[in-house]
């Protein structure tokens, strides 16, 4: 593998991605700007926090086979697998959930499958399991040498990685708020602003667990905490991947008032969360609230497709 391979820039992001500044009334009404920082624009395959993520796990791996963890609807499969693609190294994706491994392939895994990756099915509790000793290594005998980066790329390199979408934020935003799965961008993201400003946490998922791991991964990239953070876990809409006819209709409305595509998983709860809190009061009058989005919507996709065991 030459090292040219691996040279993301020959990719040509959109870096540092866009701030765009966005007139709406339940903000203005209460004296508080809001901007948006576009890292869905950073590249078509790879956007947002992925990038940014996988970016430094990449370069790490240095051409060899990545294997990786995520669900039936992962985007963090779909990035590295369109990463593999882009720059011709393996790729296998570890997916939770055997039963699938018999089904036709939803319209994410069939991307994840043209693009290359192996698709490994795993039953749950083996899932709950992946960081174990026992199951690693029965994956690394079944694939070989490889790489493993984490479900979600969430590690130290990631976080690390996520400072610098901080320090582009440096400056008139007071918080920065972002949606939050593995806890990987809210993490980096915090560490990299400067001293008075805030890094806003809205989990994605249930279950509280959130701060706990962020502040394990702050340990392990810098050796203790680092920025200013927070969470605020009344937004989840009942856990990953769910939502409610509320939540469309509110990144409907959000769309056509401001033309911007709004991801429904974790943009959408993002957005929602921010236009409750500035009712709330939660933003001083005369504050700048910035929003990161972290993606953008899923293209239609072609029909599914069978699968046939391991790819």
């Amino acid at each position: 593998m030459h090292d040219e391979a691996l040279d993301l820039s020959r990719l040509r992001p959109a870096l540092p991605s866009p701030l765009e500044p966005v007139e709406d009334e339940r903000f203005t009404r209460h004296s508080v700007t809001l901007l948006l920082k576009r890292d869905d624009l950073i590249h078509p395959d790879l956007p947002g926090n992925k990038w940014r993520k996988l970016g430094p796990n990449l370069r790490a791996a240095a051409g060899r086979t990545v294997l990786t963890f995520g669900g039936a609807y992962s985007n963090h499969l779909r990035a590295t697998a369109a990463a593999g693609r882009l720059l011709g190294f393996p790729t296998v994706g570890v997916v939770r959930g055997d039963e699938l491994a018999h089904r036709p392939l939803n319209p994410s895994l069939a991307r994840c499958a043209a693009d290359g990756m192996r698709l490994h099915f795993v039953d749950r509790s083996t899932y709950r399991a992946k960081t174990s000793p026992e199951v690693l290594d029965g994956l690394l005998s079944l694939f070989g040498e490889c790489v493993v980066v984490p479900e979600g790329g969430s590690n130290a390199l990631a976080v690390r990685g996520c400072t610098e979408l901080g320090r582009e934020l440096r400056g008139p935003a007071g918080t920065v708020a972002v949606a939050c799965g593995t806890g990987g961008t809210l993490a980096g993201l915090a560490a990299g602003l400067g001293p008075e400003q805030h890094a806003l946490g809205i989990p994605v998922l249930r279950g509280g667990f959130l701060g706990e791991t962020v502040r394990a991964l702050q340990e392990e990239a810098f050796g203790g905490p680092a920025g200013r953070w927070s969470l605020d876990e009344r937004f989840h809409f009942g856990g990953y991947a769910r939502t409610t006819a509320g939540l469309h209709a509110f990144a409907d409305d959000f769309e056509d008032r401001h033309g911007l595509p709004v991801e429904r998983l974790y943009v959408a709860k993002l957005l929602y969360a921010l236009t409750v809190l500035a009712g709330e009061g939660a933003f001083a009058p005369g504050s700048t609230v910035t929003a990161v989005v972290t993606g953008r919507p899923d293209a239609p996709q072609g029909p599914q497709v069978v699968p046939s065991g391991s790819r």
